[in-house]
């Protein structure tokens, strides 16, 4: 998990974490709203619970194949009694749980997926879980804003780029005797192009496999592709003064798009975009 943001619920921080999927939020500043010096112990009195086991249960077997179910039947048999006891520690390591997660060092502690968060501030209080909600949805409409921002003015540099895209094409592939109709056919040809080496498909196969889409398939780019595409253009520019044909640019830049992409998103998100 990458990005860190801080929750202000009431006067008290609550750190969340989150990567591109998912958020997970500290339960350990969660429960120093119940007592601000043992916050372990009031997160295992709420693991102790049988209605928290079951949550946390019914969440693991919907969002974690690796579940292990038997020790989790375990616990559930022995929760409520006056001897269960049970860590957050001892929950992860016995069940193979994915949706608490113990944190050490400096801003370490017991984070949980934001479904499990929620669940846990019901049993803090009413009053906590609603000024809570109300915070993360501020959050995540802020989030919101300022990606359809940041796509904005990504989609601006790609625009401009496409200038010094067109520029090129217009002077060094567009004879003087061409006719409209033709020297439109090659500008959407290269723009094809580079379509063809960014999404592995063209405008026109992108619209017949989604037809029902009311943008093209610039529109519904991610804000990494944008950023991948603005920069092949200008690539492409400098490749066809170069005189390179268009099947060798193609290679090269679909060579430059992979290697961009995983740059901006990671390995292993790169492989789930492709």
């Amino acid at each position: 998990m990458s990005k860190s943001k801080t929750l202000s619920v009431q006067g008290r921080e609550i750190t969340l974490i989150s990567d591109q999927m998912n958020d997970f939020i500290s339960l350990t500043d969660m429960a120093r709203y119940r007592d601000s010096e043992r916050t372990n112990y009031i997160i295992q009195n709420w693991m102790r619970t049988r209605s928290a086991i079951e949550f946390c249960g019914l969440w693991e077997q919907l969002n974690n194949p690796d579940f292990k179910g038997i020790e989790f039947d375990a616990f559930k048999n022995e929760s409520g009694s006056n001897s269960f006891a049970l860590t957050p520690q001892k929950w992860i390591e016995t069940t193979n749980a994915k949706g608490i997660i113990s944190k050490s060092g400096r801003y370490g502690g017991t984070f949980a997926h934001r479904d499990i968060a929620f669940e846990f501030a019901t049993w803090i209080s009413a009053e906590f879980k609603f000024y809570f909600i109300k915070e993360f949805q501020r959050l995540k409409a802020d989030e919101s804003d300022r990606l359809k921002l940041d796509w904005n003015l990504q989609r601006t540099l790609a625009k401009v780029n496409y200038h010094i895209h067109t520029d090129a094409i217009k002077e060094i592939l567009i004879p003087e005797t061409l006719s409209i109709e033709k020297i439109r056919f090659v500008y959407s040809d290269e723009a094809d192009m580079l379509n063809v080496a960014l999404f592995g498909l063209t405008a026109k196969q992108w619209r017949e496999a989604n037809p029902k889409a009311e943008g093209n398939i610039r529109d519904e780019a991610t804000i990494e592709q944008l950023v991948v595409l603005s920069n092949m253009e200008s690539i492409n520019a400098v490749l066809i003064h170069q005189g390179l044909k268009q099947s060798d640019r193609l290679k090269q830049l679909n060579r430059i798009a992979i290697t961009q992409m995983k740059s901006l998103l990671g390995n292993n998100n790169f492989k789930k975009l492709k």
